[in-house]
This record gives C-alpha cells, structure tokens and sequence, in this order.
C-alpha cells in the first residue's frame, strides 16, 4: 500500500467518500491541514465518524496564522463544546483577530457560542414570526419565493441554532401556509431553471471562487446580462476589509503588523484602494481592460480610490506616447484615476531603503552576469556572503557610475516560491530616465519595487493576475523585512483572445513588418484598436464584468466579445443606408415631378427616437448582390422575374432593362417602380442611396487564421506566417447623405450590413468608415 492508499484510508474514517478523499489529496495544503486535525482529534480520544464532517470543515478554512491554535478548536469539537460549522467560524475568525498573546478562554467561548442552545421550540417561534411578516409575499409568489431570505433573518436572530434545524422548520411552516405544491407551481420553476450556460474557462481557480452566472452567446446575440462589475465587486466578490490584511490567507504576521495596520487604518480612514500599474512601454490590450475594471471596479464599489501608478522602472522602453496612451484608455472606458503616480516617484526611498537591507544583511551586490541568472536554477552566487561594509561601498559605486553596465546587481537574499533564489532588487543602466533624466543611473526591478510602492500608496488591495502569485512570498517578505506596512495581495485569472497576439513585443514585430500600421489598427486587441474599430467602452466593461472574477485562466473567441458590441450598438448606432458595391439603377417611370426627401427613422423600431431624411430621385443606387440575372431557389431580391421593395420609399421596382458593357457584365438597371400600396407584397425590401455621398468603407477580418498563432504545433513557422494578408479590404461605397455630418467615433448601422464606425482618417472630402461588426455572428470575421 503507497502513502496515498494509507491518506485516502484515513480520509475515509471521518466520513468521506472514496470519490471524496481522491478529490482532497489533490489539494496539498487541505491534505496536510485534513491530516493534522485527524491526528489532534485522535490524541483528544475523538469519535472520527461522529466529528468527521466538522473537522474536515475546520481543515478547509485554516489559515497559517493561526495553526498554533487549531488543537484548541480540535479539543472543543471532540467534547461537543464546538458542534457546528457555524461555531467554527465563529472560532476561527476571533482567533484571527487575537493574533498575539495567551487565548482569552473566556472571550473565546462567548465569541463561537460555546454552552448556548437553542430550543427546536425558540427556533419555532422565530420562524413563524417571520412567516408572517412576509406572508403576502409568499401567498402571491408561492414557492418561487426565496426562503432564504427567511433563513437568513432567523439565524440573525438565533446566531446559534442549527441550520438544518432551521431549514427544516422553514420548509415545514411554508407547506403548512401554502399547501402541496400544484402543476403550475412545477410549470413556473422549470421555466425559471432552465438556463443555458458557456463552457468553462480554461484552467484551475485558486484564491478567487466566487464568480457570476455563466452567460452564453446564441446567434450572436447575448443570454440575458444580469450584473454589472461594480454589483459584482459588491456582492460577488468577498475580499479582506481594510486593516484586516492578517485574515488572508498566506499573510505573514510579525511582531509589529497590528501596529502597522492601526497607523495604516489611521492614515487611511479604513478607505478601500487598489492602483493599476501598467508597464508604460507599449499599449492597453483587452487583457488590461479586465485588469482596470477590477481595481477601479473593486474600489469604485467600495467607495475606495484607485491609483493609476505607471510602472516607469525601465528607462529603456519607455515612451511619451505609452504615458499618454494609457491615460487616455483608462479614461476611455470611464474611470478616473484618484491620483496618477509614477514608480520614479519614489526612486530616492526606494535607493534609502536597499541601503537598510544591505544593513540588515538581507541584500548584497552580485557579479554573475546576465546569461548566467537566467532560468530557474542559475548556480549559486559567490558573493551571496561578502561582508556589509563591502556591499554598501559597491552598491554606491553602482549608484555613482563607477562599476559598468552588466558587472554588478544588487540582489535580495530570498528563495521564491516557485525556487528561484535571490531575485534583483537593483541592476545599473546607463540610460537618462523620462522623469529624472540622467539622477540614476542604477534601477529598481519590478520584484524589488511593486511592493514598496504598494506600501508607500497604503494600497489596500494588491490585486493582479495569476502570474504573480509565486512574487507574493517576496512580496510579503520584502515588507516585512524593512517592517514597513504590508498590503495584501490577491490573484485573478487573466483574460486571453484566440486568434490575436497581445505581446508588445510581437506587435511591434508586426508593425515594423508592416502587416499591420500602428498599435491602433484596428484588426489588433490592443484598447486603442478597439477604440478606432468602433467597440463602445461599456461593451468591454460588460464583457470583462461577465468573463467574472476567478482564479481560472480565460480563453475566449472574439465572437463573445463582439456580442456584447452589437448588444449596445443596436440600440445606439443609428441607422444610415450605404451601398457598399453600387450598382446603378434609372426608374423609367419615376412617378414624382421631381426628387423628394425621403423620411426615415433613426432607429426602426423605435421611432421616439427621430427620423432624418434622404433625397429619393429617378437615379439610384443598389447592392450589386441584390441583382442577379437569374435567381437561385430561395434568392428573394431583384430578378428580371422578381420585384423588389425599396425600403421607407414605399415604393417597389421591377426591372424592364438590363445593361452590359462589352465584356457581358452588368452596368446598370432600368426599372418601372409603383406605389406597394397597389400591388402584392414582394418578397424583399432592399437598402439603397440617391444622390450619394462617397465614401470609405474599410472591411476587417481575422488578423490570423488560427485559434492561437502562437502555438508552435499550431503555427510551426511562427505567428508571422499566420497572418492573413487579405485581413482588410478597402471599398469606395455611396452613403446616404445624413452620414455627411458624421464625426470621428461616430457610430452607425449601415441597414442590412453591419455596424460601422468614422475613423480618424476621416477628411472633409472623404469620410472613412470601420467595420466594428457584423449584423450577426460570422466565424470569418473579427
């Protein structure tokens, strides 16, 4: 038998299924906390069968913190002084609370309720106090009321009583009140349960397991959206509160944190505040959108404050136009910044405070050269051990510009959680600096800054994506080091797009190559290229509030992103008439003295919304695809046997004439036309423009032609060779003359074609439309 036949055996005594116990040793800490517990209670003569199901629920919500104090809670369980889940959390979070010191035995047992019990009678009378008070709701709902909204207000009155005990009471009043359930009350949940829902995101959920309801995209259009990102971050997202960073899980606690925590909840008035701190080397893609709307989201929710704090560390990449850039997309999607810092604001506190590490012999100046440190297992540094003087004359020297670019790094004497040991704190570059132009000439690494700019913004909430998650014991460590205030860092899962690429790197690669012109083209997924194409800013917040807020890893098609674009721009973009392929058309008989403005409705379907008008004359124009000379089974648009209405004209037209250039292609049309009033219904109503204005029409698709072009096994040539060069074609179209006016951002549904937006190309003489999207889901297109 293997050690895991023996941990699945033990497992199995407190009451877990096989299926059950195969699920928990997956999970290294639930096995090793589950272990423990099991190994207490049978010291303390504990009945496992009788307990199991209590000390498998204490197992699960341990935190490190306060591991010394479990066989306190394990010997209260096993003498049915603690009897209920509820009494263990009660326990557990007064433990969190009393970090330090001897246990009040006294507080401890009033805290988690030990001796209180409660009546089935006492739990009797609650509920039916509470029946009565919602009784006209019930009557009219029945049993698509929500009980537990009398659950809860029972065990806010009686904090102790059981929760079965309870439930059963509840259910058993209401079928009292109610009567048996009748055929229309199992009508009424079926159709309240029947819910179609998306496939899961890719990848394993830690931290963050509360997410919203699945939605799913049909036919391009959306499954009912129920909750936006602020009503998420209010209710579905259950963080620390401010000042209670010692309840998370991980959270190292020292002799001085409750201190800190006090100063901090001082200087901060218990406000929430997070900060979103791009990199300011190239642009936003769609994976920062979802970055911005949970740190703006989350302290907007809270009544907090966000800072946008540019991560400006590397002198060597860094733009103007990316500081700007990221402003402007940040504003774009509607948040404010509370204050806008830099990384270089703090370069002199961060320099004073390497210099205490090198003090406290926790920092030391390293000449292992570049190539050397990559990788996970880079050998052993010879001068991990050199004395502190020696470290502090060489660490200003780097600061002095006395030791070369590439010879030396100040490195911090710390193993990361996934084993890297020691990562830098500090490497030279002989480069001037966007803000403190040629002061330095040493810069602080991500690892060494994030976290003291963290503590220097008293930042509530650290939260970033999963990548990070192995930083966070260097985090804690480097905080804890300098005994300064520790935030508390959280991990979400990052949101990804099949078909793209979001690699600054790899866009600038296609840039210079000239696939595409610059980080807005609007065949990319970077924000401004979204911006240009036309996606409207609340478009992506829906779609970032509805991928939800997990630990889980999200893959996801364009196509359900582009559904939430369309499901704002249908009651947004206002409806134009545009001929994208213009074939002309002459009514032979046109029955009006002369050209008439046609009126038609902004929107159709709504016509409190406006109308403007277009000029109707003997001259005009169609789609070329709504004519053919002979007409396939099921083609309903003109024919030369086939009539066709035009549409808000009121009029239908019947081809007398077909014209041809010498080479046997049509040119254009002659036509009778009548009132539709007069004769049969046709079988289509087709878009069309007179007196027209030209235009530009640009047509994008997929940038690349696999799901993920940069899969080797996909794209063995790299996602350069995955392009598709035929990703935008260019038209000169006829608009109606009511775009003429269209100013840049503007957007329009071109009737029977797609939504489109001006671009900034846009001139006097020429206005240049975008593509944004489809009427309907179309796998070719982006």
């Amino acid at each position: 038998m293997n050690i895991h036949d023996d941990v699945i055996k033990l497992f199995i005594t407190v009451g877990l299924s096989e299926q059950k116990a195969l699920e928990t040793i997956k999970n290294d800490m639930l096995t090793k906390h589950l272990k423990f517990v099991i190994e207490e209670a049978v010291r303390n003569g504990g009945t496992l069968q009788e307990i199991g199901m209590l000390l498998y629920h204490l197992a699960a919500k341990i935190k490190v913190q306060i591991h010394h104090f479990i066989p306190v809670v394990v010997e209260y369980i096993v003498a049915n002084k603690i009897n209920s889940q509820q009494q263990i959390d009660a326990a557990l979070d007064y433990l969190l609370s009393h970090l330090k010191g001897d246990l009040n035995i006294k507080e401890f047992e009033t805290a988690c309720g030990v001796g209180i019990t409660v009546s089935p009678e006492e739990i009797e009378h609650v509920v039916e106090k509470l029946i009565k008070k919602h009784k006209d709701e019930l009557l009219d709902k029945r049993y698509q009321f929500n009980v537990g909204v009398i659950m809860r207000e029972v065990r806010q009155e009686l904090k102790w009583a059981d929760g079965k005990a309870i439930k059963n009471e509840v259910d058993l009043q209401v079928l009292d009140l109610l009567g048996p359930k009748t055929e229309s009350d199992f009508s009424s949940q079926i159709k309240q349960t029947k819910k179609v829902k998306a496939s899961k995101p890719d990848g394993d959920s830690t931290e963050l397991t509360k997410d919203v309801e699945p939605i799913a995209v049909i036919d391009g259009k959306i499954a009912p959206a129920h909750m936006s990102i602020s009503e998420i971050m209010k209710t579905k997202i259950h963080f620390h509160k401010p000042g209670e960073n010692y309840k998370t899980d991980g959270y190292v606690v020292t002799p001085n944190t409750m201190k800190l925590l006090q100063e901090h909840l001082k200087l901060t008035r218990g406000q929430v505040r997070t900060r979103f701190p791009p990199e300011p080397n190239g642009i936003l893609h769609i994976g920062h959108a979802k970055a911005i709307n949970i740190n703006f989201g989350y302290a907007a929710a809270h009544d907090g404050i966000c800072f946008l704090r540019y991560d400006d560390t590397n002198p060597e990449k860094e733009e103007e136009k990316f500081f700007l850039g990221i402003k402007d997309m940040v504003e774009w999607l509607g948040y404010k910044p509370y204050r806008i810092t830099h990384s270089s604001d703090y370069f002199d506190q961060l320099y004073e405070w390497a210099v205490i590490l090198i003090k406290k012999g926790l920092a030391y100046v390293c000449h292992q050269k570049q190539e050397e440190l990559k990788g996970f297992s880079p050998p052993p540094s010879p001068w991990r051990d050199r004395p502190v003087e020696e470290n502090l004359r060489l660490f200003e020297d780097m600061k002095n510009g006395k030791i070369e670019e590439g010879e030396a790094t100040l490195r911090m004497k710390i193993t990361l959680k996934e084993g890297k040991q020691d990562p830098v704190a500090y490497r030279i570059k002989f480069l001037p600096h966007h803000r403190t132009g040629d002061k330095w000439c040493i810069y602080p690494t991500y690892d060494y800054t994030h976290c003291l700019c963290d503590s220097i913004e008293h930042i509530t909430h650290s939260l970033c994506t999963k990548e990070f998650q192995s930083r966070r014991s260097s985090y804690y460590w480097l905080c804890n080091a300098l005994d300064i205030y520790c935030p508390v860092q959280w991990e979400y899962g990052r949101l990804n797009m099949n078909y793209t690429v979001v690699s600054k790197r790899k866009i600038a690669k296609l840039i210079s190559e000239g696939t595409v012109k610059d980080w807005d083209d609007p065949r990319l997924f970077t924000l401004s290229a979204l911006r240009r194409r036309g996606f409207p800013p609340e478009a992506i917040n829906n779609f970032c509030a509805h991928m939800g807020v997990t630990g889980a890893q999200a893959v996801v098609d364009p196509q359900m992103l582009e559904a939430f674009v369309r499901d704002i721009l249908n009651t947004t973009a206002q409806r134009a008439m545009v001929v994208l392929e213009p074939l002309k058309v002459k009514i032979v008989n046109f029955p009006l003295p002369k050209t008439t403005d046609i009126q038609v409705p902004n929107f159709p379907s709504d016509p409190q919304q406006g109308f403007h008008f277009v000029p109707f004359s003997e001259e005009l124009y169609i789609e070329r695809t709504d004519f053919k000379e002979v007409g396939d089974k099921g083609y309903r648009r003109l024919t030369p046997n086939q009539p066709v209405g035009l549409r808000h004209s009121g009029y239908v037209i019947a081809v007398s004439r077909v014209l041809k250039d010498s080479g046997g292609n049509v040119v254009a049309l002659e036509v009778k036309c009548e009132p539709a009033s007069v004769r049969e219904r046709p079988k289509a109503f087709i878009h069309w423009v007179s007196q027209p204005l030209n235009i530009e029409v640009r047509l994008y698709e997929r940038l690349f032609r696999h799901k993920n072009p940069e899969d080797t096994d996909e794209v063995p040539g790299g996602f350069l060779l995955d392009c598709n060069h035929e990703s935008l074609q260019i038209l000169q179209a006829y608009g109606d003359v009511s775009l003429r006016n269209a100013c840049v951002y503007s957007k329009f549904q071109f009737e029977r074609t797609g939504f489109f937006s001006v671009d900034p190309d846009s001139t006097h003489e020429k206005i240049v439309f975008n593509r944004t999207v489809t009427l309907k889901e179309d796998a070719g297109k982006c």
